[in-house]
């Protein structure tokens, strides 16, 4: 397993000179388990600077970067190029210590992981400003599986990406089981455990409702105000909720796009996982794809996390929409880039859908295409 995370990784981010550049800190943020230690260790297998590695689990490494003591972090720092903090965000105050390594010790660079954007992101937001880059590694790509496997031998694993995801330690497994044990526990060990840990979060059966409710409707439109509803909290909880779990990478949303036409459905919001994988394994449904009525779902949660990483690693900027109309029209996937507008439709089976005229005749579309099961590769790779 180990050579073949190394083999994928190391493809992407792999050159220690460019990720670090002088007098910042580089933040490499993900979720638990997707390989972030494992692409630290390949960073610094071949660093020709001297370096230490350290965890924000360790209490004494937590007592030295959180107590703004200038010479007892000056000392903990001394004598090393270059410094890595895993997990950094369990450690109070860790931006207030990593701006006093970048100013009372030039020359140092440093490496902080998160597992939380959330937490780290507050901790590290206003003493790090204009001091940091930002990185996010994400499960496993079709982008970086193509490094080692051609196009044929994807699409024959396509069943196996929409039904259990592409988390490092699910997709080395070759045993079904192992498959689901795996992905119960990181949603339960991890997940839930990760979003629970952060203040005022005691609900844990509220959550799990709140997650199988947008489980069960990924790629529809989610009203907050449903959602609180069904779950019996406030919206102002939910919408923290919301947020947190976005943060902590395991949802994500789109906004509808609109000019404040008044056809144009605008305060609704699609929201998808990150993992295909994480997300049926919070409603315990692993069947094969001829045995469910949710394919539909499955492919579009996938295609859009896919070209989530897409983007991503090529460095493609592109604001992300969908659109519907009050007359029940809609374009399930809108990416704007550069001012120009790209549609596309999601269609698990053969049929195929056209631009709907009212969006096409309101606004300028550079391309509309149907993404399916023949041609999805050309959309992620």
């Amino acid at each position: 397993m180990q050579k073949l995370l190394d083999m994928i990784i190391k493809r992407y981010y792999n050159n220690l000179k460019k990720l670090l550049p002088e007098g910042k800190v580089l933040i490499i943020y993900g979720p638990r388990r997707v390989g972030k230690t494992t692409l630290l260790n390949l960073l610094l297998k071949d660093a020709d600077i001297k370096y230490k590695i350290d965890s924000g689990d360790n209490i004494r490494i937590k007592q030295i970067l959180s107590s703004e003591d200038f010479q007892k972090i000056k000392e903990y720092v001394s004598g090393y190029k270059l410094i890595v903090i895993d997990e950094a965000q369990n450690i109070p105050g860790i931006g207030t210590g990593l701006k006093i390594i970048t100013d009372q010790v030039p020359g140092v660079k440093i490496i902080a992981t998160g597992s939380s954007s959330f937490d780290l992101e507050q901790k590290i937001g206003e003493p790090l400003t204009g001091r940091k880059k930002v990185i996010t590694l994400f499960p496993f790509s079709l982008l970086e599986l193509s490094d080692i496997h051609n196009k044929y031998e994807l699409k024959e694993k396509l069943d196996e990406f929409l039904i259990f995801g592409l988390y490092p330690e699910v997709y080395t497994s070759s045993d079904k089981n192992d498959k689901i044990e795996i992905l119960q526990e990181l949603v339960n060990s991890y997940l839930l455990k990760d979003i629970l840990s952060f203040d005022r979060l005691k609900s844990p059966k509220q959550l799990i409702n709140l997650l199988r409710l947008l489980a069960f409707q990924v790629g529809q439109e989610v009203s907050v105000h449903e959602l609180a509803t069904h779950i019996k909290l406030n919206v102002r909880t939910v919408e923290r909720y919301l947020e947190i779990l976005e943060k902590g990478f395991v949802i994500y949303r789109l906004s509808a796009y609109s000019r404040n036409l008044r056809n144009e459905v605008t305060k609704k919001q699609k929201y998808y996982f990150y993992d295909n994988g994480i997300r049926n394994g919070i409603i315990l449904q692993f069947n094969a794809p001829d045995m469910r009525n949710d394919m539909g779902q499955l492919w579009e949660n996938f295609l859009v996390s896919e070209r989530m990483k897409y983007l991503a690693y090529n460095k493609i900027f592109a604001n992300r929409y969908f659109w519907r109309s009050y007359r029940q029209k809609e374009v399930d996937y809108i990416e704007e880039i550069d001012g120009r507008l790209f549609a596309y439709e999601f269609k698990f089976g053969k049929k195929q859908a056209s631009l709907p005229a009212e969006f096409g005749n309101t606004y300028k579309v550079e391309s509309f295409k149907n993404i399916n099961k023949n041609n999805f590769l050309d959309f992620i790779l």
